[in-house]
């Protein structure tokens, strides 16, 4: 890579000054007249070496040598700008083609193991917008950081126990002894989807009176069951396969709760108050003491789920992300202190916290109400708008930020639409590339010359290191950002320039060029879960 080089030349340069071990940034100027390449190390060293930026920044430029670099200019206050060949970037083209769907992968995770826990609904009802959104998060995240070299399982924790599976129970079954004629109230805290609906009259067609008198787990399983089975086929159809499904009835029953809740307090972390068993979590920098053990015994929500991380590191993970919806602001300081409490490093933990979806039609908010059953769920919205563009707009802004999902602008089949832009871009790579059957290598590129075609060029040649600064950051919409500037570099070109010329030579050329930037396109939206068409 030219940065690479450019940084060992400068890292040489600085030894002649005595100056070694720095950390050294390079940028690429927004303006074309400033290089290609700038740094601020000659700002950065000059409280250490007592002298003017200006002339330090000189001083490296004398002894700074790089057969890749045409010009050095010093601007002030001291920045260094490095004007570079542009054989590198015509060099770039035989790369991508040759390294085909591993082109802009790298090696820098070697080593490094993550579990990425996400969307993890409740198997209670449908999925709904927020599902949606932290699922493309959790999922383009995982195919960057495995692109990136880095040991990735993609997981899915099922609340299998607890009060929310013996209110969707008791609303099952109450839907199924009211076809019976037997009227039962659903549970106040119960719910009303037309999913429950669904599965009490599949019920009543297919058994009739049988089961009326069936115990209440019962209901509860065959309602889990049925809604994980529905949940795990949307999921699919949104192209995310999780790698494991873990049960909490599973964690629980093979986790030893009372030794783990003994460890905290022979650490100090726990006690006993009023006959219930507290976290200390207010020195572990939650905002107050939680509750483990109720006064009657039972477990608090919070047990499993610590109980379930511990479960994770056993496993042998190092790295653990959790996306979890904003409402869970409160709930981090409590699973990282009680990660602590327990001697573990709270760091091994990195919880994501996705903010609002507000779904827009027509400029008219359409408000969500999963207990009633009038929320979008993530299958309607798939129906609506096609996966593309769900998962293209909901990886399209940083997870920490609210988002509008405008509806209408993801159906829209012009260039206002980002999703349809930058896969219009991809056809048209296509459209020319398959009227070709033989297209011939090309050793030296010397027809492709224009500034157009070099802006290209240089996009296609960022995408590694675009790549390698998403998997570190975790920042998925980084990519999407990246292939939108591709495509709108590339449209421009395909505007101006002729690909096809009577020239056989300068056609090969850029039948060549056309294949990398199809490559790199179809590689940057395969991390984001998108599939685009070679035709529209």
């Amino acid at each position: 890579m030219i940065e690479e080089s450019i940084k060992k030349s400068l890292e040489t340069a600085l030894n002649t000054l005595e100056v070694s071990n720095q950390v050294i940034e390079l940028t690429k100027p927004q303006k074309k007249e400033n290089g290609d390449f700038a740094t601020n190390i000659a700002l950065k060293l000059a409280k250490t070496l007592q002298d003017n930026p200006l002339n330090i920044a000189n001083k490296i430029k004398e002894n700074f040598k790089c057969d890749l670099v045409t010009t050095i200019e010093v601007a002030p206050p001291g920045f260094i700008n490095f004007f570079v060949k542009k054989d590198y970037l015509l060099d770039n083209i035989n790369t991508i083609i040759k390294e085909g769907t591993k082109y802009g992968s790298n090696t820098s995770g070697k080593g490094l193991n993550y579990n990425i826990e996400f969307v993890s609904a409740n198997p209670t009802g449908i999925l709904h917008l927020g599902n949606a959104r932290g699922g493309a998060y959790g999922d383009s995240l995982a195919r960057i950081l495995r692109f990136s070299g880095y040991d990735v399982t993609e997981e899915y924790y099922v609340n299998d126990a607890g009060v929310q599976i013996t209110n969707l129970g008791l609303s099952i079954q109450a839907r199924y002894l009211t076809l019976l004629g037997i009227p039962t109230e659903i549970p106040e805290n119960g719910y009303h989807g037309p999913e429950i609906t669904e599965i009490a009259k599949d019920l009543y067609q297919e058994h009739k009176d049988t089961l009326k008198d069936q115990t209440l787990d019962y209901y509860k399983e065959l309602g889990t069951n049925i809604l994980l089975a529905k949940i795990k086929k949307v999921l699919q159809d949104y192209r995310i396969n999780f790698d494991v499904y873990s049960s909490e009835k599973e964690i629980v029953s093979k986790s030893n709760l009372p030794k783990m809740i003994k460890t905290m307090q022979d650490n100090g972390y726990a006690y006993e108050s009023d006959g219930a068993t507290w976290l200390k979590s207010s020195v572990l920098g939650d905002d107050k003491d939680h509750v483990l053990i109720k006064n009657d015994g039972s477990y608090t929500y919070l047990v499993p789920d610590i109980a379930y991380h511990i479960d994770k590191i056993k496993r042998g993970y190092t790295n653990l992300i959790d996306v979890l919806g904003t409402d869970h602001h409160g709930y981090v300081a409590r699973l990282k202190g009680s990660l602590k409490a327990l001697g573990y490093n709270p760091d091994i933990l990195d919880v994501k916290l996705l903010q609002l979806v507000r779904l827009v039609k027509d400029g008219i908010e359409i408000k969500m109400s999963k207990r009633t059953g009038n929320s979008v769920s993530l299958q309607e919205l798939i129906d609506e708008v096609g996966i593309n563009a769900a998962r293209y707009f909901f990886s399209m802004r940083s997870l920490d930020t609210q988002m509008d999902f405008d509806l209408e602008l993801a159906k829209k089949t012009s260039n206002e639409n980002p999703v349809y832009y930058v896969s219009y871009a991809y056809a048209r790579t296509c459209t020319i590339l398959n009227s070709y059957k033989n297209i011939k290598n090309i050793n030296k590129y010397l027809y492709i010359n224009d500034i157009l075609s070099y802006n290209v060029l240089e996009k296609l040649y960022e995408f590694p290191s675009v790549v390698k600064n998403a998997a570190e950051k975790k920042l998925p919409h980084l990519i999407t950002n990246y292939v939108y500037d591709l495509a709108s570099s590339f449209h421009l070109l395909y505007s101006k320039k002729r690909f096809i010329t009577d020239n056989e030579d300068e056609t090969m050329e850029n039948l060549n060029f056309l294949s990398a930037i199809k490559i790199t396109i179809k590689n940057a939206l395969d991390l984001i879960g998108v599939i685009p068409p070679e035709k529209m």
